[in-house]
């Protein structure tokens, strides 16, 4: 199908936030995509990103060699490693981040990923609270109360308003009057603005705010002012939210980073989840974590079902240990305990600190990723094609649905997945 010369591909997937929106249509023009229609903000940057940029497949201190001189050398320094770090898989498709798994555990590596000091203490508390989740599906036909926590979406996934909550469900023909939107914060947001509900808690004290709502639900009697200091909102203004919840037919507590990218956000996770669990005595309630990148979710369930376990995973000894704080990419690279490093398709930079990047730029180091400009200092670098734009495979949304990814452009850089596991054949003789 064509429009003023540009090819339309209905129905892509779009993994610019871990919503990915799968209506959007892109219009491709010249080797590139030149509109996306439906898509966000967020999803126009990514998907009109410059994808033509110049520059080597592969390269080995620096300078152009061929693919398989690169291969040859990265499976060289990841053999000879003694202790050696596989870091990164949010941005590649599940294809990649199996192979990326399999290599670590050729190699006996300690596999980590960005989301452990983001949205892992969920997945920590799952071990020990257990969830109640639900579709993003479920929310837009059955959530009549939703509750942001340490959230901002209107801003980070701009499109949710829009996709679920604004439109009429099964049993919500009302759309969003139907549905009551709280946001619960340190400070005003967009999203708190968007909402018809806002409670403003005093800074780090999500724990004290979530045990005060379980306090209530359990019928405790609290001071007033106690609450008040404590959290930074009145008594009255949890009672009626827990009257709300209590009285909701389908209530879902979304949370991000703001809940569990502080410190105790272990705790603070295990509270909202223990919360979601006590508020089923009374009525349907679920929780899920608005997922950052497009395929953060995905990495965790593809990690989950390799080794059974989330992120920080230890493979030296053959079998699979888990201990977020040892096993954790940026603390074995500020005790400087990693001897070298795989990353696959994610900017260190943004996630680890600056001891831990000082450790990483020491140690020979390879980088698989699409950006030519993320690991400049890699011993060997791979550039690869875009995963959901150049490469098809399997993205989970940050609901835990898998959904298929519909190239629309050629690229001529290989797929990470190609690159892995052309390293694993390496390292496997």
């Amino acid at each position: 199908m064509t429009k003023s010369n540009a090819t339309i591909i209905e129905d892509a997937t779009c993994t610019g936030c871990g919503c990915l929106c799968d209506d959007v249509a892109l219009h491709v023009a010249g080797g590139r995509i030149v509109e996306a229609e439906r898509a966000c903000a967020v999803g126009q940057t990514w998907l009109l990103q410059e994808t033509d940029l110049p520059g080597p497949t592969a390269t080995v201190d620096g300078k152009p060699v061929e693919i398989d001189v690169a291969l040859d050398r990265a499976a060289q320094i990841l053999r000879a490693a003694k202790y050696p770090l596989v870091y990164g898989l949010g941005e590649t498709t599940t294809d990649g981040q199996r192979a990326a798994v399999a290599v670590a555990d050729k190699i006996g590596a300690l596999l980590d990923l960005p989301t452990g000091d983001a949205h892992g203490p969920s997945g920590v508390t799952f071990h020990g609270v257990g969830e109640v989740t639900c579709t993003l599906g479920e929310v837009r036909n059955r959530g009549d109360l939703i509750v942001f926590w340490g959230a901002n979406p209107v801003e980070t996934h701009p499109r949710l308003f829009e996709k679920y909550l604004t439109p009429a469900g099964q049993f919500l023909p009302g759309g969003r009057t139907d549905r009551h939107v709280v946001v619960i914060d340190v400070q005003p947001t967009a999203s708190s603005a968007a909402a018809d509900c806002f409670l403003q808690i005093k800074p780090g004290r999500d724990f004290e705010a979530l045990w005060t709502v379980r306090a209530l639900a359990q019928g405790l009697a609290l001071d007033a002012q106690q609450v008040e200091t404590a959290t930074g909102v009145s008594l009255a203004a949890w009672q009626d939210l827990l009257t709300r919840m209590q009285r909701a037919n389908f209530g879902v507590l979304m949370y991000g980073h703001g809940l569990t990218a502080t410190r105790g956000g272990y705790l603070n996770a295990e509270a909202l989840s223990a919360l979601t669990r006590d508020l089923n005595a009374h009525t349907r309630f679920t929780a899920r974590s608005l997922r950052g990148r497009g395929n953060d979710a995905g990495a965790e369930n593809v990690m989950t079902w390799q080794t059974g376990f989330p992120f920080a995973v230890n493979l030296a000894e053959g079998y699979p240990r888990f201990n977020p704080g040892e096993y954790a990419a940026e603390g074995a690279l500020e005790r400087r305990e990693v001897d070298a490093a795989l990353l696959v398709a994610v900017d260190p930079s943004e996630h680890l600190s600056a001891a831990a990047l000082a450790h990483l730029k020491s140690i020979p180091t390879v980088s698989i990723d699409f950006r030519p400009t993320t690991m400049p200092s890699a011993d060997i670098a791979f550039r690869t094609a875009i995963y959901g734009l150049q490469t098809p495979g399997t993205a989970y949304r940050m609901d835990d649905v898998p959904l298929p990814l519909r190239p629309a452009l050629m690229s001529k850089y290989p797929s990470d997945v190609e690159v892995l596991q052309q390293l694993l054949m390496r390292l496997s003789t």
